[in-house]
C-alpha cells in the first residue's frame, strides 16, 4: 500500500509499509537531555536527509472531547473530532519539542501521525516540530519559549 505522505512541502512522493518498515528498523534518534528547562528530547544520532520518514507519533485514539479533559500533554489532534494520546511511554516521539523553528513535520495520513524530515538534519541535532498556535499559547507562552529563535530574540530584548 501507498501512503501519499508527502515528504516535504515541494514533493509529491509517497511511502510504502516496507519503506517505513526500513525506517523505523534503521534507528536513527535516540532520547537524550535537551536543553535547560525542556526535560529530555529525540535528537538524530545519524543524518536524516529531508524528505525522509522518521517516525510515527503512536498511542490510544480517543474522541477529542475527551482528550480535552485529560491533564497530560502528550496529545496530538488527529482532526477535531480524533486526538492521539501519546502519553504511553513506549511511543518515543512524545520526546520530539517544540520549535519555532523546526527541522521536523507531522503529516496526518489516515489517522495515523507520520513525522518525516522538513529539511536535511544533521547528526547530533534535536528532532523537533512546531506544534502549533494552539498549544504554543496555552501551555508553551506562559513559560517562556524556549527553542533557539526565541531565545535569540529574548536575549536581544534583554540587552536593550
Amino acid at each position: 500500500m501507498l501512503y501519499p505522505l508527502p515528504l516535504s512541502k515541494e514533493s509529491g512522493k509517497g511511502y510504502t509499509r516496507a519503506t517505513m518498515r526500513r525506517a523505523i528498523i534503521q534507528v536513527r534518534y535516540a532520547i537524550q537531555k535537551s536543553h535547560p528547562g525542556l526535560g529530555h528530547g529525540l535528537f538524530a544520532i545519524q543524518a536524516i536527509p529531508k524528505g525522509d520518514f522518521i517516525i510515527e507519533y503512536t498511542g490510544t485514539k480517543i474522541p477529542t472531547e475527551v482528550a480535552d479533559a485529560l491533564p497530560t500533554r502528550y496529545l496530538f489532534e488527529i482532526d477535531r473530532n480524533w486526538t492521539i494520546d501519546g502519553s504511553v511511554r513506549a511511543n518515543i516521539a512524545r520526546y520530539i519539542n517544540h520549535s519555532c523553528e523546526s527541522n521536523c513535520e507531522a503529516n496526518i495520513v489516515d489517522g495515523r501521525i507520520l513525522i518525516s524530515a522538513a529539511r536535511d538534519i544533521e547528526k547530533g541535532e534535536e528532532l523537533t516540530f512546531d506544534y502549533g498556535k494552539e498549544y504554543f499559547d496555552e501551555f508553551i507562552k506562559p513559560t517562556g519559549c524556549k527553542c533557539a529563535k526565541c531565545a535569540r530574540f529574548v536575549e536581544t530584548v534583554v540587552a536593550r
